[in-house]
């Protein structure tokens, strides 16, 4: 096609440009991503295109985005309704039930802000991806309508993912207890499978943020309550629609209900909190705290009944064993700085101890030993203005008021040091409910993971945590692949906590702690840049938790206990619909993330650590050398955030004024927008980079190690997954935006004079921008790393080759050109908009500034004070005094606002579209 094609529909600008990547073969530095830019802006800016014909292109991309997150989902889950290959063929009873009655995996449904599609896109997503036809159109839906991201709605989802896991789980347990009818008749009825349990953090997570009331919680534990509890009746009545025990469910979840209804009412004022205090403190028959009772009812009927009525009525119990008073477990999580700014109170009033000495050890040793139990209310609860004391007493709240029986996590970030722990440790004894309490260390910062042995060594050391862990029958860790994926690299990150998982069982057999078990909750999102591996379920599994770690505590004679997250609109895609919950949960168990072969012969990339452990260096000390580069700084935020969608409750980061956006700090970025931002701007740097630079100069011997290794196997297989998508080019484009040179070029020799005055405008003003010099810098270093790294893939064999690899590179880099051909649309009608303001206090240079760091809500915001549309009318007062001023028409901006706001907003809009579908090409968002 020639450079003069319409370019009006997306084959054409496809096969423009693969055209336009030909002629890098005579010129390298040729930029054909940018260069189909251009040609789109130069149509669009004559009318030639129209804002419509962008439109009605991205919707076609849209789609085809769509269509390829379907097939994606459903390559992840592997088929709908497989055979029940998952159960195994134990061939005696006892091996069946050690298998089937520990869960095989905890799942947490955590809502990071990663709620990219309106519901009904994740619903069309969703239906495509469970049946077994081709996918298609079926996938597509509009994006309009989208609501608003709050926590409730997030709650909401959550609770909605949850209850289509519980049902998949139940017609697991039920297939489980068929199977076990038919291989052991007479031993049947003794088995209590429990293959998965389910937790959420959901509005118990103030790590990070302060706009949760603790009453908030409270409500939510209460509705949660309630929900479940309806739903066990809802199956009990299936089973028996007269049964006894429905007449002590049903009123139980009505006054579970009102009760969350009561404190879902505003409860600042002491005498509103007191009257919703005193009616869920107070005793009444309806007030179930416990489930026991009712499952030994339903176990001694199940052992009297026949087959059918028994199964039935032991998926249930299973079921309430698992889940308790709640759609699952709950996890609060704090800040480790919160429990120190608390635990000051009681041993360092003064601010004068350091908490990581010998002196505040021996402090935390001396009140922990001494401390009495106390009794607390609500009241205490509300006046408590300690974030961290405050969550403790919302958790005594709810075991004696909600569910005393179900264990809650205490989840603590940032966790560095073994007094942290102790502190919280002291606090649930303080409070009584220590015997009810998992304290869980957080380990994802670079500090943490490279000291996290020793902490674990210290910690294990302590009396007071082996009492604890003893009586509590588990040892538990967090460990996080999102700020370790950003500031240490997915790839090393994943080692570094492989090895700490290794550390945490040589911790607990050297202290005596092999009879309880290890639960390791891995944090990792849903994005190969969040410690998801796409290449399957598989290497989802054991990326985050390797068989090599496993070995480890299964040759201590330790149970693991694995726990996974499933992370916002991303993950709770799995169990959007009842087929895809079921299928993957299947999947999942097919797996046996619990076990593993402790005789398995050793990975060699552990045995030659004199390449690997020189590999693992190479690379992190590759992605340090990024994240201290001021380049790579100012790249990731030459935009701000404003490439990106609101996908959450939680802010993206910090606010700051337009002085201090020059200078964002990436840690004022959270992880998730971070890895969203590499993904937009074209290169997963945090999984790519530093791969080639580490291979540089051995790449034989460190092949042949890959491809004799499993584990780096997998690593090659991410690595690959996320360069088949990745454009250094693309990241080069973005630069060119910022080229005051490309501006001033731009109508040469009499080419596009009606821009000549904007272009002009822009040239002389970028004369001072540094965004185009940082781009070009950071791409020609991404450009070195990545000659490295093809030479060495060149050496390895392609083991998960992407099937529409070609196809989806061609539409991401279509999309990425009409995004930068609005970008320019967008800065030329910000520098073309007149000068005159009838407010003088607006800058036209921080409006210009705002657009150019994509704070186009803000610009807009400016820009409709400036240039006022509607304005008071003279007739619209009734003045009695008669008046011959004004005597002409009423002043107006409505050809600015059609000709320049209008189309700089919409343009906006089809960017953040864009954005999308780049998004669903990768298959998650950030």
């Amino acid at each position: 096609m020639s450079e003069q094609g319409k370019l009006d529909t997306v084959p054409s600008l496809v096969e423009r440009l693969q055209d336009l990547h030909q002629r890098t073969r005579e010129t390298p530095l040729f930029n054909p991503v940018f260069q189909l830019s251009h040609d789109i802006s130069r149509r669009l800016e004559s009318g030639a295109l129209d804002l419509g014909n962008i439109d009605s292109l991205i919707a076609e991309l849209e789609c085809d985005a769509l269509q390829s997150r379907s097939k994606r989902l459903r390559r992840m889950v592997g088929p709908i309704g497989r055979p029940h290959d998952w159960i195994g063929t134990a061939t005696d009873f006892q091996t069946f039930r050690a298998t089937w009655e520990k869960p095989q995996l905890h799942a947490v449904f955590t809502a990071h802000p990663t709620f990219l599609l309106t519901p009904q896109q994740t619903g069309a997503v969703a239906e495509a991806a469970s049946g077994e036809e081709d996918i298609g159109k079926e996938a597509c839906v509009a994006p309009h309508d989208r609501p608003a991201i709050t926590l409730d709605f997030e709650h909401e989802r959550a609770l909605r993912a949850i209850a289509h896991a519980q049902d998949a789980r139940d017609a697991m347990v039920g297939q489980l207890l068929g199977e076990a009818e038919q291989r052991w008749p007479e031993e049947w009825r003794e088995l209590a499978p429990q293959p998965f349990r389910f937790a959420s953090w959901v509005g118990y997570d103030m790590d990070g943020r302060t706009d949760i009331k603790w009453y908030t919680s409270i409500a939510y534990r209460l509705g949660e309550k309630a929900q479940r509890l309806e739903r066990y009746v809802a199956q009990l009545e299936a089973i028996d629609a007269s049964h006894a025990l429905l007449g002590t469910l049903r009123p139980a979840a009505q006054y579970a209900a009102e009760r969350a209804q009561d404190f879902l009412e505003d409860l600042s004022e002491p005498t509103a909190l007191s009257a919703a205090a005193n009616r869920l403190t107070e005793p009444h028959e309806h007030k179930l705290l416990s489930l026991a009772p009712i499952i030994a009812q339903l176990d001694a009927e199940a052992a009297e009944s026949d087959r059918e009525r028994a199964v039935a009525l032991k998926v249930l119990t299973a079921a309430m064993r698992a889940d308790g008073l709640g759609m699952g477990w709950v996890h609060f999580r704090v800040n480790s700085s919160q429990l120190h700014n608390a635990i000051r109170r009681r041993i360092d009033p003064d601010n004068t101890l350091d908490l990581a000495s010998r002196g505040a050890i021996a402090a935390l040793r001396e009140i922990l030993a001494t401390v009495e139990p106390l009794r607390s209310n609500f009241a205490a609860l509300a006046i408590e203005s300690s974030t961290a004391i405050r969550q403790f007493l919302a958790m005594a709240q709810i075991l004696q008021h909600v569910d005393a029986d179900t264990p809650i996590r205490m989840l603590i970030a940032e966790c560095e040091q073994p007094t942290t722990i102790l502190a919280a440790l002291y606090f649930a004894r303080l409070f009584g409910i220590e015997d009810k309490v998992d304290v869980s260390p957080l380990f994802e910062t670079e500090s943490a993971l490279e000291h996290g042995g020793r902490f674990l060594d210290a910690l294990l050391r302590e009396p007071a945590y082996q009492d604890y862990a003893k009586k509590r029958g588990r040892v538990a860790i967090q460990t996080g692949f999102s700020d370790a994926g950003r500031f240490v690299g997915q790839v090393p990150a994943s080692l570094a906590i492989e090895r700490l998982q290794g550390r945490m069982a040589e911790a607990m057999a050297k202290n005596g702690l092999t009879e309880a078990s290890a639960l390791i909750f891995d944090t990792h999102g849903e994005s190969m840049g969040r410690g998801a591996h796409p290449g399957g379920f598989p290497d989802r599994l054991e990326w985050p938790l390797s068989p090599w770690a496993r070995r480890r505590f299964a040759r201590a004679g330790i149970r693991l206990e694995p726990e996974v997250s499933f992370q916002g609109g991303d993950g709770y895609l799995y169990f959007e619909t009842p087929e895809l919950a079921r299928a993957t949960l299947e999947t999942i168990a097919a797996e046996r993330p619990a076990e593993t072969d402790p005789d398995a012969p050793t990975d060699p990339f552990y045995r030659r650590t004199d390449l690997s452990l020189d590999f693992y260096r190479a690379i992190r000390s590759h992605q340090r050398e990024h994240l201290e580069s001021k380049t790579y700084s100012r790249a990731i935020t030459a935009f701000g955030l404003g490439l990106l969608n609101e996908t959450g409750s939680r802010k993206s980061r910090r606010q700051s004024d337009l002085s201090a956006d020059r200078d964002m700090s990436l840690r004022q970025i959270r992880a998730i927008p971070h890895n969203a931002i590499l993904q937009q701007l074209g290169y997963p740097v945090n999984i790519i980079s530093g791969i080639g630079s580490a291979a540089d100069g051995n790449y034989e011997d460190l092949a042949a190690l890959i491809s004799d290794s499993p584990r780096g196997r997998q690593i090659i297989r991410l690595v690959r997954a996320s360069n088949a998508l990745a454009s250094i080019k693309t990241v080069a484009a973005f630069g060119e935006l910022f080229n005051s040179a490309y501006w001033a070029s731009r109508p040469y020799r009499g080419t596009e004079e009606n821009l000549a005055q904007a272009c002009e405008s822009l040239a002389e003003y970028l004369t001072k921008d540094d965004r185009n010099g940082v781009f070009r810098r950071l791409a020609s270093r991404l450009r070195v790393d990545a000659l490295k790294l093809h030479r060495l893939l060149d050496l390895l064999p392609d083991e998960n080759p992407l099937e529409d690899r070609e196809d989806i590179r061609r539409r991401i880099g279509v999309l990425q050109a009409l995004r930068l051909a609005l970008l320019q649309h967008m800065f030329l009608k910000a520098v073309s908009i007149p000068a005159f303001s009838r407010a003088n206090d607006i800058s036209r240079d921080d409006v210009l500034e705002m657009v150019f760091t994509l704070r186009v809500d803000d610009a807009l915001r400016q820009l409709r004070r400036a240039y006022p549309t509607s304005f008071p009318q003279i007739d619209d007062f009734a003045v009695d005094e008669p008046s011959d001023y004004p005597d002409g028409e009423g002043e107006g901006y409505s050809a600015i606002q059609k000709n320049y706001i209008d189309p700089l907003e919409r343009a906006y809009d089809l960017s953040l579209r864009v954005s999308t579908a780049i998004a669903n090409e990768f298959g998650a968002h950030g």
